[in-house]
């Protein structure tokens, strides 16, 4: 198997914590000894059919395990996909049909394969075990937490505390996650910073079974193309992994510079420094057709950046532009991300009389932004240090804006 050091430094990669680092070495130590591959899992409720790129930070992990021959397990969560996970909720969830779990099951499984192999992943649904689980047994698991326990996490005793309502069964979810893990005799799980509790609940039920504690990993939550909250459909800030390529390539060369070096670390294996050196333009292309081509094939990301060239650089987008405009921290709202509304970044341009013309001409759908149509008058644009904006005002004006500074 590969040496320690080199599957740390893949393993490490885009982390944001590791419980605990020397039981994770001492068990990659052992597992080069006794030949015997890591059991690897991480789990996804179906709760709805289709995945987005915020999804796949956690299977990109569980690639990363496979290539240094450890064996992940996908969990699909067809079970507590029937509770709903209760974490970051201010209400109960409402349970989905066991038909309506199973249905949005069968297309993860077609999704994931786009990264996994499938000769090589071992799927697995917790309605295996839990389906077959007696009263008697689901009485004792029970027994082995308490209820202060349970309010310890923040989103319980936040409704607690606020007389919100709690469903008994919403504590069962973390009881059912956590043994998970015991039922699989995970070595390590994987999971979204929000997960922790119910992924340290793995550790506990493990010990009281008589196993050894799985180590937990935790990803950070992708931020969607907005760049400030974490990618969601119900924010309309996702990319799915069924976009049209087209849709994909365009969504991917909307995000921000510094959005883009983090999608770099946590969807691809390329060299990071590589992508600091790199002109923005480029590796923004060269990721948006790599992410196109792992969901489309090869020669969708090819046509993609191609049409993309075509119509964006090639033929629109003059060497010359009509307006270069430099924002300055004095220029735009910083309540903890800077950000500039699209009205507001258009009059900085000087390409319309007012902002009343600009309101208008982006309701109109006159405006473009890295190739992208906006018409929505009321968005707000993220910003870094580095940013820089392609717009294409109207039919023939054209404006570069950066952000430094």
């Amino acid at each position: 198997m590969t040496p320690i050091a080199q599957q740390l430094d893949l393993i490490l990669r885009g982390i944001v914590e590791v419980i605990q680092p020397n039981e994770l070495e001492s068990k990659l130590t052992r597992s080069i000894k006794e030949n015997r591959p890591l059991r690897v899992k991480a789990g996804f409720d179906p709760t709805a059919p289709d995945l987005h790129l915020g999804h796949t930070v956690l299977i990109h992990k569980l690639k990363h395990f496979q290539d240094l021959g450890h064996q992940v397990i996908f969990l699909i969560g067809d079970f507590t996909g029937m509770i709903g996970d209760p974490t970051g909720r201010s209400e109960t969830r409402v349970a989905l049909s066991k038909e309506k779990v199973l249905e949005n099951a069968k297309t993860y499984e077609r999704q994931i394969f786009k990264i996994l192999d499938p000769q090589k992943t071992q799927v697995e649904f917790n309605s295996r075990w839990m389906s077959a689980m007696t009263a008697d047994g689901m009485i004792e698991l029970s027994a082995r937490y308490t209820v202060a326990r349970m309010l310890e996490r923040e989103d319980f005793h936040k409704r607690y505390t606020e007389g919100t309502p709690i469903s008994i069964h919403e504590f069962m979810y973390p009881l059912i996650q956590g043994y998970d893990s015991v039922a699989l005799k995970a070595d390590i799980e994987l999971g979204g910073t929000d997960q922790k509790f119910n992924l340290l609940m793995g550790r506990d039920l493990q010990r009281d079974y008589g196993q050894e504690a799985q180590v937990v990993i935790t990803m950070p939550l992708l931020e969607g193309t907005d760049g400030v909250r974490k990618m969601s459909k119900s924010f309309g800030n996702y990319i799915a992994l069924e976009d049209k390529p087209a849709d994909m390539f365009g969504k991917l060369m909307s995000i921000s510079d510094v959005l883009m070096y983090r999608y770099y670390e946590l969807l691809t294996t390329e060299d990071l420094a590589w992508v600091k050196s790199a002109h923005p333009m480029e590796a923004k292309q060269g990721l948006a057709e790599q992410i196109v081509a792992r969901y489309h094939g090869a020669e969708a990301g090819r046509e993609a950046r191609g049409a993309f060239q075509q119509k964006f650089q090639a033929r629109e987008f003059p060497e010359q532009p009509d307006a270069h405009v430099v924002l300055t921290p004095s220029d735009v709202k910083d309540a903890g991300a800077p950000s500039i509304g699209l009205v507001e970044l258009i009059a900085k341009t000087g390409l319309v009389p007012s902002k009343s013309e600009a309101r208008r001409l982006i309701v109109q759908g006159g405006l473009e932004v890295e190739g992208q149509k906006m018409t929505d008058a009321n968005a707000v644009i993220p910003l870094a240090v580095g940013t820089k904006l392609h717009l294409r005002v109207g039919r023939r004006k054209f404006a570069v804006v950066e952000y430094k500074n």
